[in-house]
């Protein structure tokens, strides 16, 4: 992997050095890539993110939201017999999967369909953010 010089940023960029702290760091997930997931912009402020949690039962899928970080784990029962696979591709093991969410950023439900996850997020920015004009006196 390359390395980028991202001090330029520092200069130019007020308030985002824990972004930018984020971004040099390079937080990689430790599960290598499991479950699969997708981050969908469905419009300006409405985000869904769709998890492949095939195998799973909705009992054993946890989501927890502390802060600015949604958690995703998915735990499966202790089997009582253990399996004798002649070919096993399919994995079934634990995972948890962590997303850092920007400030003003709500989790507005979730859904289990088809093996696959879909949480709602959505971005409510309050009056006092937004932006306003100033008159010149």
């Amino acid at each position: 992997m390359r390395n980028f010089d991202l001090s330029p940023l520092y200069r130019s960029a007020i308030g985002f050095d824990r972004l930018v702290n984020l971004i040099e760091s390079g937080q990689s997930q430790s599960n290598g890539g499991y479950p699969p997931y997708n981050v969908e912009l469905v419009n300006e402020n409405q985000y869904r993110i769709a998890i492949a949690v095939a195998g799973f039962a909705e009992h054993e899928l946890d989501i927890t939201a502390h802060d600015n970080l949604l958690t995703i784990k998915g735990a499966h029962e202790a089997e009582l017999a253990e399996r004798n696979y002649l070919y096993q591709g399919i994995a079934e093991r634990n995972f948890e999967r962590k997303f850092q969410l920007a400030e003003h950023i709500q989790i507005k439900g979730a859904s289990l369909e088809n093996g696959l996850l879909y949480i709602e997020l959505e971005r409510v920015v309050p009056e006092t953010l937004k932006p306003r004009r100033i008159e010149i006196k």
